[in-house]
């Protein structure tokens, strides 16, 4: 009997999983209140930026995360943006993020004005390196006039920015220590983490600010849209008053007092966030019950394992991962080719963000470990609609 290949493993695995049918990656649900929601923003003419469901969406996702102030955006990119902004990026900084990321984390970081500066990652969270971090900026860091420089460009290293990949939390903790020492603020990327816990807080709680993406691909979607988490109500203020054109109030005039944005969230998306956040638990139960039933499948392969949280975390499990062994990681794109050709919805991981071409000859750390995961990690499909009931 011919041994099946890696590829074909792979492919039978998740069909025993997922049955005969094909899969896409993630896909969204809409089997609550969505149509009703949506509706009444549409009998009440209240369709824009103003509206009770913008309200409610922030007020139930602060309750949902544990964080004190939501501002509620039109993206997760614009989020980041103005968070880094309130958090004191300035034009000319720099900021460290992981180079496994999605571009949106670097473009924002662009957006502020500031330049990214790539971090590694561990093979034990998929996210940044807090051991590798501290290391590096051991090396790199000297005071000027009491601020974090990197002696090497002269420019301030003003954010850390970690994004818990795959909604798998970085190890904070260790994180916040390297941040403290150096006297640099943390601001969290949570766009793919809703829903996921480390310890007893909610990640995005544990910088100064964090953020949060609404995406159609995400566990609960607004269409479009993101969120800012903080605890600071001045930094909340500050950051609903940039997002809204930093118009002041007033019954009539259109007084403005500094250049700002127009990112807030309109109420036609929050209404569908509200209705889609009603059924947050109903998601979370079903993706962490596909992903048992992953771990299943692909036990007895010998080259390929799911990607599971680890202890004192409790994931959401947004998109499932596979990770090969380094010594099939040439293998990956047979892999993708078996799986797509087999109706399966399969992606390798985003092209390192220091490779990509507008960001090559930012400043970047030795990125041992991302240049390997890069090849190995494969995303399968992950939505909560896979599993019936």
């Amino acid at each position: 009997m011919t041994q099946q290949t890696l590829a074909e493993q792979v492919t039978a695995a998740i069909h025993n999983v997922v049955g005969s049918q094909s899969a896409s990656l993630h896909e969204p649900i809409f089997a609550g209140h969505e149509w009703d929601y949506v509706k009444e923003c549409l009998d009440t003419g209240w369709v824009s930026s103003v509206g009770n469901f913008v309200d409610r969406f922030e007020h139930d996702l602060a309750t949902w995360t544990g964080a004190r102030h939501v501002v509620a955006v039109v993206n997760g990119t614009a989020a980041l943006q103005v968070a880094l902004l309130i958090s004191g990026v300035r034009s000319g900084d720099e900021v460290m993020i992981p180079s496994l990321s999605f571009v949106a984390t670097a473009n924002a970081v662009s957006h502020a004005g500031a330049t990214p500066h790539f971090v590694d990652s561990s093979e034990e969270t998929l996210g940044l390196c807090p051991l590798a971090l501290s290391d590096y900026l051991a090396d790199i860091i000297e005071q000027r006039n009491g601020q974090p420089c990197n002696r090497l460009t002269g420019r301030r290293i003003s954010a850390i920015v970690p994004m818990h990949t795959f909604g798998h939390p970085v190890d904070m903790p260790a994180l916040q220590a390297v941040a403290e020492k150096h006297g640099i603020v943390i601001v969290e990327d949570a766009a793919e983490s809703l829903g996921s816990w480390l310890g007893d807080r909610h990640t995005g709680t544990f910088g100064r600010c964090g953020v949060l993406s609404f995406n159609g691909n995400k566990v609960i979607t607004t269409g479009g849209g993101g969120a800012i988490l903080t605890d600071d109500p001045e930094l909340a203020r500050r950051a609903k008053h940039l997002t809204t054109t930093a118009k002041l109030p007033h019954r009539w005039a259109f007084q403005h007092d500094e250049i700002a944005f127009n990112y807030r969230m309109p109420n036609l998306n929050a209404a569908l966030g509200c209705a889609q956040l009603e059924q947050m638990d109903g998601f979370l139960f079903r993706k962490r019950q596909l992903a048992e039933r992953y771990l299943q499948a692909f036990a007895g392969l010998d080259k390929a394992r799911l990607f599971t949280e680890r202890a004192g975390t409790r994931v959401n499990y947004w998109l499932q991962t596979l990770l090969l062994d380094t010594a099939v990681s040439d293998q990956r794109d047979a892999v993708l080719a078996a799986t797509n050709d087999a109706g399966l919805m399969t992606r390798p991981i985003w092209e390192l963000l220091h490779t990509l071409p507008m960001y090559i000859n930012c400043p970047k750390m030795p990125l041992t470990v991302v240049q390997t995961l890069s090849r190995r990690i494969i995303n399968i499909p992950s939505s909560a609609s896979l599993i019936h009931g």
